[in-house]
């Protein structure tokens, strides 16, 4: 199978990269940060698409970063939206078999402890400009799809954590910050707000169900990508912690806390289970090592 990543240089491209090569498919990485084409440029995106025949596409590229969309609406808006509605174009010009799109979780916004675990018909109620950017390029998704015929199926991922993510997210910042406090004999660790509690996944399971959806998975449906588990982040910060085997005491910062926190958000997988057999592999505890090690490997360099 030939694919196309969007995206291919980031967190999750590079480790969707990985497992493609490894199965045995042929991978194209797109992703401006390489010299890509920017996706909100239409006439680029179509000429990516021309010059490289594929039998999939998995769109991953956009902007990630919950707290950047606050500062940013605007350009969250236009990558999100506007940047899928390009792929999506582009991709059906091109007579690509199957685009895999990739959402968020946090489309469906606060959820209360009746709507747990929730399932993919839960309302979408969108509280950050992030939230908002995914539910359009959702919608854009299943519009392709509905209204154009286009195979198109939707990924709404949770939380996932693992070695190589940017420092901006939960898990990979606390552990750069426990990997300094260590390095620099610190006693301390700055923390945001520990009490949310999330459904933490890990990057490698999470491709492979990207992949499943894209061998197996249902035309046109949408897909819970979670592992139907809620954590605090103060156990994922303890966690990293013994992980580490650091003592460090924790120490509020207001700048590390979100506008909006929803408390819980727990997904149900239910469906993605059923339609291609996919399940998650990687416990925990071995996501957290994984992550602590790869922190002190990033602290050395």
């Amino acid at each position: 199978m030939r694919a196309l990543i969007t995206g291919g240089a980031g967190f999750v491209g590079r480790a969707l990269t990985d497992h493609l090569r490894q199965a045995g498919d042929d991978v194209i990485v797109s992703d401006r940060a390489s010299g890509g084409p920017d996706i909100t440029d239409r006439s680029a995106v179509f000429a990516l698409f021309e010059n490289e025949p594929v039998d999939v596409v998995y769109h991953l590229a956009g902007q990630a970063h919950v707290p950047t969309s606050w500062e940013d609406p605007i350009g969250t808006m236009r990558a999100n939206a506007e940047g899928t509605l390009n792929v999506l174009d582009a991709a059906r010009a091109a007579d690509v078999g199957r685009v895999i799109a990739v959402t968020s979780a946090e489309v469906y916004g606060r959820v209360g402890p009746d709507d747990l675990p929730v399932g993919e018909d839960h309302p979408l109620r969108p509280e950050s400009p992030y939230a908002a950017s995914k539910v359009a390029a959702d919608a854009i998704a299943l519009q392709a799809h509905l209204g154009r015929g286009q195979d198109v199926i939707r990924m709404r991922a949770f939380n996932h954590i693992g070695p190589g993510q940017a420092t901006s997210f939960a898990a990979s910042g606390l552990a750069a910050r426990i990997a300094r406090a260590q390095r620099d004999g610190s006693h301390t660790l700055t923390v945001g707000n520990l009490s949310p509690r999330r459904d933490f996944t890990d990057v490698r399971d999470v491709v492979r169900a990207y992949r499943l959806a894209a061998t197996v998975g249902t035309p046109g449906a949408v897909y819970n990508v979670c592992s139907g588990i809620d954590r605090s982040i103060e156990e994922l910060a303890r966690g990293l912690l013994g992980a580490a085997g650091a003592d460090l005491e924790l120490v509020a910062d207001p700048d590390l806390t979100r506008p909006v926190d929803t408390p819980v958000v727990r997904g149900d997988n239910a469906r993605l289970r059923a339609d291609t057999g996919w399940e998650p592999v990687i416990d925990f505890a071995r996501s957290l090592a994984d992550i602590m090690a790869d922190a002190r490997a990033r602290i050395d360099d």
